[in-house]
């Protein structure tokens, strides 16, 4: 037990890693507790708009379509952790900005609109940065366990800030809930300027002068050859676009299906956070890159825990189903992270990182207002269990093409076990 703890947290020895890791923890607890209480501040200023969810949820993730491959190009040119302290410190203004409005009895509407976009223009600019930035924090060998580790404690602030926020909110209502996160955002300031620079391994990357020349379109190219790339960033792109929306689906889900409060909505997210955490967890062990049949068959299981959550038809039998939904959900998108980074050139590793948060989180402007426009017509279930069995569908076509381009087929093994397995000629 104790030889598995030391390999689930090997990352945290270093000391840079794990000052970046508190940092994010601290200021995630928040951002979730943030996330909690503005899409509960918005269902009270919409007169309970599915709508006005999706045009929040939109306006945070437009930005990530505009901004993203910029910011990848920013992080192959310029110094990873000064960005960082950049993108963070904007953050924290904004965020301290938005909560005085709130505690003063002053927001409308349109002023969360407004701060959605710009916390989400922060965001845009900080997240590719960020994924980028951990190969620097522990070297390539570490890479796997650090990233799994990032997706742990993000699961980790999940759990807790949800949880938080339900009972903060019913207790002192919305205002003070802002006020914590802008305070918490604080925190990766704090952390990234406690870290030593001269252990940052940054001896892969090129000369400073090559990486001036880099350019938005060479790491687009870079990704056009690698079929093995297109894969898994095709398959998060629809997956993401159309069941990743848990945070506008589940809140819509608990006040006009269930007819439950912020409490209850926060135990939604705290099941879903749970095995998210779990699933971040199982992905420690990988020290090397995961196969394509890895990545699909944790999107095809994630599609079909997303159906049936949307057709569950008891609110204890939906607390249930999220705690494996979120398992497969984020299993998912490491194995997908973890096969993309595991075999990136260090010179494109921020561009085709950025690609990936494009095509994980951009699609949520065109996604997030549709599925709220669907909850809001046919039902918070129908917008979930559609996204699923769209998931679903489009997790057997990456199958179908994966089998092709490499000559495999599938097979199945009764004994002395159960078992699909591809197999090759």
């Amino acid at each position: 037990m104790r030889a598995k703890l030391s390999n689930t947290f090997q990352s945290l020895t270093v000391r840079n890693y794990r000052l970046f890791t508190n940092g994010q923890l601290i200021k995630l607890i928040g951002v979730w507790m943030m996330f909690i209480a503005q899409d509960w501040l918005v269902l009270e200023l919409s007169d309970d708009s599915a709508t006005a969810l999706g045009v929040v949820t939109a306006l945070q993730f437009t930005p990530v379509l505009l901004l993203t491959l910029f910011s990848g190009r920013l992080a192959d040119r310029y110094d990873k952790r000064l960005l960082l302290l950049i993108a963070n410190g904007a953050w924290s203004v904004l965020a301290l900005g938005m909560s005085v409005l709130v505690v003063s009895g002053a927001v409308q509407l349109w002023h969360v609109f407004v701060f959605a976009a710009l916390l989400g223009t922060a965001n845009a600019l900080e997240t590719p940065v960020r994924q980028a930035f951990v190969s620097e924090l522990v070297g390539t060998h570490l890479l796997p366990n650090a990233l799994s580790l990032s997706a742990a404690t993000f699961n980790t602030a999940r759990i807790v800030g949800p949880a938080v926020a339900g009972v903060a909110i019913a207790a002192f209502d919305v205002g003070p809930v802002f006020m914590i996160s802008a305070i918490s955002s604080l925190a990766p300031l704090l952390m990234l300027a406690r870290m030593d620079a001269t252990k940052l391994h940054r001896l892969e990357l090129p000369p400073i002068d090559e990486r001036d020349a880099a350019k938005v379109t060479d790491g687009l190219r870079y990704v056009a050859r690698r079929p093995d790339l297109i894969m898994p960033m095709a398959l998060i792109s629809v997956i993401g676009m159309v069941l990743f929306n848990f945070q506008l689906t589940l809140a819509a889900l608990a006040k006009t299906v269930f007819h439950t409060g912020a409490a209850s909505f926060g135990l939604f997210t705290t099941a879903l956070a749970m095995g998210a955490l779990g699933g971040a967890l199982a992905s420690t062990g990988r020290r090397e890159r995961p196969s394509a049949y890895v990545v699909i068959g944790a999107a095809l299981t994630f599609g079909v825990l997303g159906t049936l959550v949307g057709l569950a038809p008891a609110y204890w039998l939906v607390v249930l189903l999220l705690v494996p939904t979120g398992f497969f959900m984020v299993f998912f998108a490491q194995a997908s992270n973890q096969r993309i980074q595991l075999s990136v050139d260090p010179a494109y590793r921020g561009r085709v990182m950025a690609l990936w948060v494009l095509v994980f989180l951009g699609t949520n402007p065109v996604g997030a207002p549709l599925i709220g426009m669907v909850a809001e017509k046919f039902g918070a279930g129908v917008s979930i269990w559609a996204g699923g069995l769209i998931s679903t569908a489009a997790a057997a076509l990456a199958l179908a093409w994966q089998l092709r381009r490499t000559g495999g087929r599938l097979r199945l093994r009764l004994r002395p076990m159960p078992r699909l397995y591809v197999v090759h000629a």
